[in-house]
């Protein structure tokens, strides 16, 4: 069976996604996800003018030589789009082969270790009361973990809080997490590291007084502290049982996460800036982490976070892949599938995508009791409307930057 074209589809029904669309020379069609956030064109570009052509003519039943190829072939390897257009690449494929087989395409990968991927979702407030609101909507519909995010005093927006200014895209739509605006620059948002590690240890005791010790409770602190300042806030969430503290420090400087883990016992996610598994290498085998967060859409594919995976078993390091709207429903039926079969799952981010989105992608997960079970039909269980795609044209957006309030380009 031999893939006989391959198409790359930029679309925005809300927010900006690259698919991937290949198809067979007996026409099964399979999708994967190549989007990556604020440099969706670059992706595009690459799999447009470098890995299409070389991928008419080829096996589609031959993932791991295809997937080889691409990585080792072009020589200069991993990085961000690089590994996103292999992601894509590689889930098009698996997509394909399950349809052959007439499986979902989990059972291909050694079928269900659980019933469902126990999922998380993003509760934020500009303050305390608007962010109880957001925890008891979470709460209602289903969700049994929760990201707790809030404005800090003292600053006009922080990234990921629905009510800040940053987060506001044009319209009403309220985002949790990914303030990704519409315009031809970015954003600029400001930061006081000293306010918000004063702030964050309360926050945390007024969601414990109100909804008690059984709901799991998440924070991300994106990459904003240096190894003190990361070590300080894990031990002043210590009292509160967090399922994790996410990105405390910049993830490049690997050697900072032994100061962090010596001085607390919050469990650690980090790496959904990550890109594949010599990222990772250091991390488990020292295991100075609890959870992997590499999105499948950014680590090249279903094969490659396998392999994460597989390595991080054997120091009982557990997956938490990153699952925000700026991954598509493509990569979040991906994530899932692999999810319910890997053996040392942990958690899946689960933001619900906008009602464009889903009428573009059809996706056919079922999410109840607090997780996520891919459907039983054949494949990833997308079905993509490339007509009403083509209603969306791509609209150039940015993440914002972040500064300190002295005018420093800050980390986050």
């Amino acid at each position: 069976m031999l893939i006989e074209r391959a198409d790359v589809i930029v679309t925005s029904p809300g927010r900006n996604f690259v698919t991937l669309k290949i198809t067979t020379d007996d026409g099964v069609v399979g999708y994967g996800d190549g989007t990556l956030n604020g440099r969706e064109l670059s992706v595009a570009s690459y799999l447009t003018d470098h890995v299409v052509p070389l991928l008419i003519g080829r096996d589609a039943h031959a993932i791991e030589d295809t997937w080889q190829y691409l990585y080792r072939g072009a020589y200069w390897r991993r990085g961000p789009v690089t590994m996103a257009a292999i992601a894509a690449v590689d889930t098009a494929l698996w997509d394909i082969k399950a349809k052959v087989a007439g499986l979902p395409l989990y059972q291909l990968l050694g079928g269900a270790s659980r019933d469902r991927c126990l999922v998380y979702g993003h509760a934020s407030g500009k303050d305390i009361p608007e962010l109880f609101d957001s925890v008891r909507q979470h709460i209602e519909e289903g969700f049994r973990a929760i990201r707790i995010q809030t404005g800090v005093p003292g600053l006009d927006s922080v990234y990921g809080v629905a009510s800040s200014a940053a987060a506001a895209i044009g319209d009403d739509t309220r985002y949790d997490y990914e303030p990704a605006r519409r315009s031809a620059l970015p954003a600029e948002e400001s930061w006081d590291t000293r306010a918000y590690l004063r702030h964050v240890p309360s926050v945390f005791e007024a969601v414990r007084g109100e909804f008690g010790e059984d709901i799991a409770l998440l924070h991300d602190a994106h990459h904003r502290l240096t190894p003190i300042q990361a070590a300080k806030l894990g031990k002043s969430l210590e009292p509160y049982d967090l399922f994790w503290l996410e990105d405390v420090t910049p993830a490049e400087n690997q050697e900072a996460l032994r100061w962090v883990r010596h001085h607390t016992t919050t469990p650690l996610a980090i790496g959904e800036v990550f890109n594949s598994v010599w990222d990772y290498q250091h991390l488990i085998r020292e295991q100075l982490i609890d959870y992997v967060r590499s999105p499948i859409t950014h680590a090249g594919g279903i094969s490659s976070v396998r392999r994460i995976m597989d390595y991080a078993a054997m120091y009982q390091v557990k997956s938490g892949m990153h699952g925000p709207t700026d991954v598509s429903p493509v990569g979040l039926a991906a994530a899932v599938h692999l999810g319910l079969a890997l053996h040392n799952f942990g958690i899946q981010e689960y933001m619900v995508h906008s009602e464009q989105t889903r009428e573009v992608f059809g996706p056919t997960h079922e999410f109840a009791h607090g997780g996520l079970r891919p459907s039983e039909k054949p494949g990833l269980g997308i079905h993509f409307d490339e007509d009403l795609a083509a209603k969306y044209p791509y609209e150039r957006a940015y993440l914002p930057v972040n500064r300190l309030q002295d005018g420093t380009v800050h980390d986050w």
